[in-house]
């Protein structure tokens, strides 16, 4: 495994918690409504040819929140604060789930800020047939059935999801389902101004990558954001589920290859 440091920035007043390793080009790893996992396999790969920042969204275990942020929007334009506090000059921005949904956003928001997007099985956009699931409603461990395809593919499952987890792990996991609901609640899951406003992102290099089998968000999302930016491309990882950089990582490494470093 690549070397990496945990440190802290402080932004508005807040501590914030990430880790980083790697040399070359930066490039911003968004979590989901997991929490930060930690360095993964993904990053260790990532890191031969970035210097990869994994950080941990404000209000997350490991991050604290400015009293004043309340929102996803709010959550969007601190985040474009963050990158500003660490110093990086038009990163790549790779987001999973809500993490790719803050990642649209902040695009967005400053396009000309990166050099490059990764969107993978993120929510953001609402899907015209079906709903995206509701996590709060199946709780964790209905949750985690619903999104894989199989955890036998998953190399470190019970790692990064134990079905026994120490009691610092249960508090991290409601103190993110909190920070959760606070930013993803109402709307559910999604913005419903953010669709028009991806034609900002036309000419932006932009890769959306789905698990087929993704029942958190549905696949058709991933061919709504395809339509929405000018430009990019879908790739949909079969016999896959909402989590393809785990679940199907040899799938995945090959969708993105070229993409990031070109």
């Amino acid at each position: 495994m690549a070397a990496f440091e945990e440190k802290t920035v402080t932004v508005g007043g807040a501590r914030i918690g990430y880790l980083t390793g790697g040399s070359g080009a930066p490039l911003v790893w968004l979590h989901g409504s997991e929490g930060n996992l930690g360095w993964l396999r993904l990053h260790d790969e990532l890191a031969r040819s970035f210097t990869v920042y994994v950080p941990t969204h404000p209000g997350f275990a490991g991050s604290e929140r400015p009293l004043w942020l309340e929102s996803f929007f709010d959550l969007s334009r601190f985040y474009l604060w963050i990158v500003q506090e660490l110093g990086l000059s038009r990163p790549a921005l790779a987001g999973h789930f809500i993490g790719g949904w803050l990642a649209a956003e902040m695009a967005v928001m400053s396009p000309q800020m990166f050099t490059r997007i990764l969107l993978i099985d993120a929510a953001g956009v609402r899907p015209r047939e079906g709903e995206i699931t509701d996590i709060f409603l199946h709780g964790s461990e209905g949750t985690r059935q619903l999104s894989f395809f199989d955890t036998k593919q998953v190399a470190d499952y019970e790692l990064l999801f134990s079905t026994k987890p120490t009691p610092e792990a249960r508090e991290a996991h409601i103190i993110n389902r909190e920070a959760t609901t606070r930013y993803c609640w109402k709307p559910y899951m999604h913005d419903p101004s953010l669709p028009p406003l991806l034609e900002r992102l036309r000419g932006l290099p932009t890769l959306i990558i789905w698990g087929r089998e993704d029942r958190i968000v549905p696949a058709e999302c991933g061919e709504l954001y395809r339509k929405a930016i000018a430009g990019s491309n879908l790739e949909i990882i079969d016999r896959c589920g909402h989590f393809p950089h785990l679940e199907k990582p040899a799938e995945f490494s090959r969708a993105i290859s070229g993409f990031l470093t070109k």
